[in-house]
């Protein structure tokens, strides 16, 4: 097994960037990522290779998120920079409603995705993540990465169809 420094500087970019793609905010992605892997070194030995090392580090880190989100729910506290785009204040008052919607509708209609699916828009659309990189944490191929990217965005497209048609 590997040391310390030498798991942290060859995943530590993948973590970051996953969590960056899940909570749009530079600063907490950080955090999150010194967490995870303080976590993953003090738990090394649970470690059962039944996974890609990756892989087990971005579920790490996505439980950190979860259990970040669960908190701030419970102050009832989210930053208003994390939830808006402050570049809608540029436009008018309807543009502002009407992009709004739009952003909602897509959201959710990503977030009814079956996992594999949703993770995978998030990571390409929000993390920016290559599809090696988006592999990488799956613990997959890079051609399943695009395929599965393909087949999300034909089932997001289909009920976009369907929802203007009605």
């Amino acid at each position: 097994m590997k040391n310390g420094e030498e798991i942290y500087n060859q995943y530590s970019n993948v973590v970051y960037k996953y969590l960056l793609c899940l909570t749009q905010d530079d600063e907490l992605s950080q955090d999150l990522t010194q967490e995870t892997f303080a976590i993953a070194l003090n738990k090394i030995d649970n470690f059962r290779y039944e996974c890609k090392l990756s892989v087990w580090l971005c579920q790490i880190a996505k439980n950190l998120w979860y259990n970040h989100l669960k908190k701030a729910k419970k102050e009832n506290h989210i930053p208003l920079e994390n939830i808006e785009n402050r570049s809608y204040y540029e436009n008018n008052t309807e543009d502002i409603v009407m992009k709004n919607d739009e952003k909602l509708r897509l959201f959710k209609k990503i977030q009814a995705l079956e996992t594999p699916f949703r993770d995978v828009i998030y990571l390409r659309m929000n993390g920016n993540l290559s599809f090696s990189e988006i592999a990488e944490i799956f613990g997959k191929t890079t051609n399943w990465a695009r395929v599965t990217f393909f087949r999300a965005k034909k089932k997001i497209e289909k009920e976009v169809e369907e929802y203007e048609r009605n």
